[in-house]
């Protein structure tokens, strides 16, 4: 036992520490956002919306995540990560606290915006801020370090929140979420203030290229929105598959979807640091995941047996580990060419437009076509996203082989 929690423990070597204080700043800022698991209850109950009310708040919280993706890499590029989360974190700390008071429908509905561009600003700025503090060869796991941060504190919040709201009320909440955003700013004030933080890989590019001529790149984010469309099923349609065909109760549902919280959580580390020893491409292993995402789809439509459940929920947790800490590394290392922080705007707007279309796409198969046929489109979605792999895969040759030549001649 010891051996084996002293090799788990092995494969977090290496990591800066301020790649350390940034997870520990993005555990508290997840963990802070309480209020959004509970938000479409809140707008029911407290301020009697209707659900189509609901339905267009919750769209424009999406809208306001892409445009607040795009707003914090055009920010990063211009006055540098460190500031952007700072403002990012203190603006939205004063922005949840404000949200409670405004009990509009409109006043809501640009409330909610507002918000999600104030909060989302700091993913890019992050990812940015990951790279210049991880070693190349040391990125992929600093990324699954961050990731396992944020499954964390979505883990942690939503149970939080419901204490919260037992004790204090919705109001409690929005002033507890506002006020963990105003400690993960100020830690951050503290600790990676660029005076104290030690910055290992600055990269200045002369006359940056503009992400969206990067053609191999956005093969790459079109192939990571098709795979979103495909896995973001499982915090949707999934769920009321188990119960409508396998009429599992609600936890049972929770113990199963709780096991892909628990898979990433123990394995997602310890299986990106053999990955990396392995002879395989970032590129290669992307398409692995995505292929084992397509299989869990195959598995719970051809097997009728309630095993196939676990199988597939093994399957798409393994693919969810390999897909997201790979794709998020070869965007950070494509930033290289150009702008970085367009560049990972970029990257996370492709799954906010997957969150987005995702889960209504999803519900409109289910409404008109049935579960069957569902996954069968499904699956041709993440086979899709693979063969847009291959695209950039092919893309990357063509690439080197044209920079060989230059070299060359």
């Amino acid at each position: 036992m010891k051996r084996l929690l002293f090799n788990y423990f092995n494969t977090f070597d290496g990591l800066s520490r301020e790649v350390w204080w940034l997870a520990l700043i993005t555990l508290i800022n997840r963990a802070g956002t309480m209020v959004i698991p509970f938000l479409s209850l809140y707008l029911t109950q407290s301020l009697d919306f209707s659900l189509w009310e609901v339905g267009w708040i919750m769209a424009l919280f999406g809208m306001g995540s892409v445009v607040g993706s795009w707003l914090g890499g055009e920010l990063t590029d211009r006055i540098g990560y460190y500031k952007v989360m700072a403002i990012s974190l203190l603006a939205s700390g004063i922005s949840f606290i404000l949200l409670q008071y405004i009990t509009s429908y409109v006043g809501f509905c640009v409330g909610v915006f507002v918000l999600m561009a104030i909060a989302d600003m700091f993913r890019p700025a992050m990812f940015v801020a990951l790279s210049s503090y991880s070693k190349p060869e040391n990125r992929t796991r600093s990324i699954t370090l961050i990731r396992l941060a944020i499954n964390l504190g979505f883990s942690a919040g939503p149970a939080l929140g419901g204490l919260i709201i037992f004790a204090l009320g919705y109001g409690g909440l929005f002033w507890i979420d506002g006020l963990t955003c105003f400690i993960a700013g100020m830690l951050l004030l503290k600790i990676l203030n660029p005076k104290k933080a030690k910055v290992i890989e600055q990269v200045k590019v002369a006359n940056p290229a503009e992400a969206y001529t990067d053609k191999a790149f956005m093969i790459l984010l079109a192939a990571m929105t098709l795979f979103g469309l495909a896995f973001f099923q499982l915090l949707s349609t999934l769920p009321i598959f188990y119960k409508d065909v396998h009429s599992l109760s609600e936890a049972e549902i929770g113990l199963l979807l709780g096991l892909n919280g628990f898979l990433v959580f123990i394995f997602e580390m310890p299986l990106i640091k053999w990955l990396e020893s392995s002879k395989n491409s970032m590129s290669k292993l992307i398409l692995i995941g995505v292929l084992l995402t397509a299989m869990s789809f195959i598995v719970i439509n051809f097997i009728g047996w309630i095993g196939a459940l676990i199988i597939g929920m093994i399957l798409i947790s393994f693919g969810e580990m390999i897909v997201f800490p790979f794709s998020n590394s070869l965007a950070l290392n494509r930033s290289v060419k150009g702008n970085q922080g367009q560049y990972m705007a970029y990257y996370s707007i492709s799954f906010s437009i997957a969150h987005i279309f995702g889960h209504s796409i999803g519900m409109n198969l289910v409404a008109n076509l049935g579960y069957r046929y569902t996954w069968h489109i499904i699956t041709l979605v993440a086979l899709s996203s693979a063969v847009f792999i291959l695209l950039f895969m092919r893309s990357l040759k063509k690439e080197n082989k044209n920079s060989t030549l230059r070299s060359i001649g």
